[in-house]
């Protein structure tokens, strides 16, 4: 099984090279997907001594939340990883006990639009060499999520390689920053309290 830590110091890939740095990471994930680990987040946050990540959870009564996790970028996969195979579990769970393969699990990341484009690359030659290299399947949403100038990168596959295209899209996020301001996806947030969050972040009215 790939190892979700990764480095070990020795290397010099982009992934090991970064991993000092901290990321922030933003998914989409229905409330059923949180559900049991809501429970047990206090005020929203959630910290894993076991990835020394620190999570929040979006509030509201929406059928998605947005799920932030941010530190080292080693701490970042370790969660990742721990989601992924959780979810692979919750969906072996609900199979009533039937012997299949392992189920694909499907995670929404949340990125600005104007990364996009390098993760796609030219001609999608960028996007094409992570699918292949990890054998995970990789969509970048054509349209921006409502309200807000980020789109949704659907990956799907076994936690492996999950674990695997995660890493590949954070390095290629690392070395290429968002242009501009971002404003950030709010699920079931009104459009008016969107534009006067992006007023406050950005400084200046928002285009009429």
């Amino acid at each position: 099984m790939a190892s979700p830590d990764g480095a070990s110091g020795m290397g010099s890939s982009p992934e090991e090279t970064e991993l000092s740095i901290t990321l922030t990471l933003r998914m989409l994930m229905h409330g059923k997907d949180i559900e049991l680990r809501a429970r047990n987040v206090p005020d929203g946050v959630w910290h894993r001594p076991q990835s020394s990540a620190r999570i929040t959870i979006s509030e509201g009564s929406c059928p998605e939340r947005i799920t932030t996790i941010t530190g080292s970028t080693d701490a970042v996969f370790r969660a990742v990883s721990m989601i992924a195979f959780k979810l692979e579990e919750d969906l072996g769970a609900g199979s009533d006990g039937a012997a299949v393969g392992r189920a694909p699990v499907t995670l929404r990341l949340v990125i600005p639009a104007s990364q996009c484009g390098s993760l796609i690359g030219k001609a999608g030659a960028k996007i094409r060499e992570i699918r292949e290299s990890t054998g995970a399947q990789v969509q970048v949403a054509g349209d921006l999520l409502p309200n807000s100038t980020e789109r949704a990168v659907t990956v799907s596959g076994v936690p492996d390689t999950i674990i695997q295209c995660v890493r590949q899209i954070c390095a290629v996020i690392l070395e290429s920053p968002p242009k501009g301001a971002t404003i950030p996806y709010h699920p079931g947030l009104s459009l008016g309290a969107i534009l006067l969050s992006a007023n406050q972040v950005r400084g200046h009215s928002p285009p009429g």
